[in-house]
């Protein structure tokens, strides 16, 4: 069973950090781009950070850009979010997800629907 399992969520004040885990099992996705969404209560998911299969590129939105870092580890099939100087509007369900398209560095994609594997979501809350 191929499977995404996110880690690393919590409470923590505006200004702080957290570092989320997605570790892969039942498959590898060494060879796909992983990207980062949230979903916060009442509103869309939206995207937040994507990393090409190999780590030669990244991509953020601005509402993020300079305080979140998405990485990778394709020996520990695992890719991380490391956040700082978290904000209140910073609480969300965070989800990682793979790129259905594989060996894919450049023209990461924003778009869900360009995302096959999904995992269930860790909680971020952050308090003012």
């Amino acid at each position: 069973q191929v499977q995404l399992v996110e880690s690393g969520g919590g409470l923590v004040q505006a200004g702080g950090s957290l570092r989320l885990s997605c570790a892969a099992s039942g498959r590898s996705f060494s060879s796909h781009a992983m990207g980062w969404f949230r979903q916060a209560p009442g509103k869309d998911r939206e995207f937040v950070a994507a990393i090409g299969w190999n780590g030669g590129n990244t991509y953020y939105p601005d509402s993020v850009k300079g305080r979140f870092t998405i990485s990778r580890d394709n020996a520990k099939n695992t890719v991380y979010l490391q956040m700082n100087n978290l904000k209140p509007e910073d609480t969300a369900v965070y989800f990682c997800a793979a790129d259905s398209r594989a060996y894919i560095n450049y023209n990461l994609r924003i778009e869900e629907y360009y995302y096959n594997y999904w995992g269930q979501g860790t909680q971020v809350t952050v308090s003012s």
